[in-house]
């Protein structure tokens, strides 16, 4: 509320200053106007590409454009069930408008008039429409952007917003159909417009806004899809590949047909009783023969308690 509060104050203060000044013609102001509109005249004049090019942006940031996509968002928030949120983008668009009307009626001001213009547009110059109505839609999906987005895509949109509006803006200028202080009205206008009706509506329901914010970023969280994993096979039911090899020293079947851990040296001698291996030799397959000369069958270690029954 206060930094709503703070915004649109800061916007009526400067809407009331720039159309007090224009009410009275202050020179400087007046100044002002007529040296950028001449300059910027005279550069379209010299450049027809860089004028076509103001003049296609200025139409896809037409009034009507712009209020039409602002209208359309309002409808996606209310059938989102954002009633709050649908509510205030509706409200900025018909107040952007109702600000438009205002300030032409109260200044009566007409818009620059050169003997060979580049651009024309009807009715009276202040405030600007296109500035205004453009400011309001960037500053209203920024709005409805920001609680939804991680820091880089919120500096992105941020500067997306701002320079979109300031173009749109700037094409008034260049074309030669609004002065500098109709521009700057119109965006100290779109200031008042965004920031008053959310204030309005938090006075009037408390905490309205603030739900229809967090029904959005629930609805913008990603989707959690569930994945079924086929089941496990019962144990004892999977097949060896092949033949298990014998048992070697550390207790790991040796592969069928290896000759040891050295994979040439032959198959691994017997086992004694503390855990070291017997001294002797093969003699032949199968057979090893102990340095006593008693033959012992290979694979097979004998228990402790059955080699010597007084040792454990």
């Amino acid at each position: 509320m206060l930094r709503c509060a703070g915004t649109a104050l800061t916007g009526a203060l400067a809407f009331a200053v720039l159309l007090l000044l224009v009410r009275t013609g202050w020179p400087p102001l007046a100044r002002l106007d007529r040296d950028w509109a001449s300059l910027l005249h005279r550069y379209a004049l010299r450049h027809p590409v860089w004028t076509a090019a103001m003049q296609t942006f200025a139409d896809l940031g037409a009034p009507w454009v712009v209020r039409t996509l602002l209208g359309a968002v309002a409808v996606w928030l209310w059938a989102t069930r954002a009633r709050a949120l649908a509510a205030w983008a509706a409200s900025a668009a018909l107040l952007g408008w109702a600000a438009d009307r205002a300030g032409r009626a109260l200044t009566h001001r007409p818009r620059p008039h050169f003997a060979d213009p580049v651009a024309v547009a009807p009715g009276l110059s202040f405030p600007s429409g296109h500035a205004l109505a453009s400011a309001v839609t960037c500053g209203a999906l920024l709005a409805l952007l920001w609680p939804r987005a991680e820091r880089p895509v919120r500096a992105a949109a941020g500067t997306a917003a701002a320079l979109a509006a300031l173009a749109f803006g700037w094409t008034r200028i260049a074309l030669g159909v609004n002065w500098p202080s109709d521009v700057l009205a119109g965006w100290a206008a779109a200031l008042v417009v965004l920031a008053a009706p959310a204030l309005a509506l938090e006075l009037w329901r408390p905490g309205r806004i603030g739900r229809d914010v967090r029904r959005l970023r629930r609805r913008a969280r990603p989707r959690v899809q569930r994945v079924l994993a086929p089941p496990l096979p019962p144990v004892g039911a999977a097949e060896p590949a092949g033949p298990i090899g014998p048992v070697g020293t550390t207790g790991r079947a040796e592969p069928s047909g290896s000759a040891g851990l050295s994979g040439s040296a032959g198959p691994l001698p017997p086992v004694g009783s503390a855990g070291r291996a017997e001294p002797g030799r093969w003699t032949e397959p199968g057979r090893w023969t102990e340095p006593g000369g008693r033959a012992e069958p290979s694979g097979r270690a004998e228990p402790a308690t059955e080699r010597d029954p007084g040792r454990s």
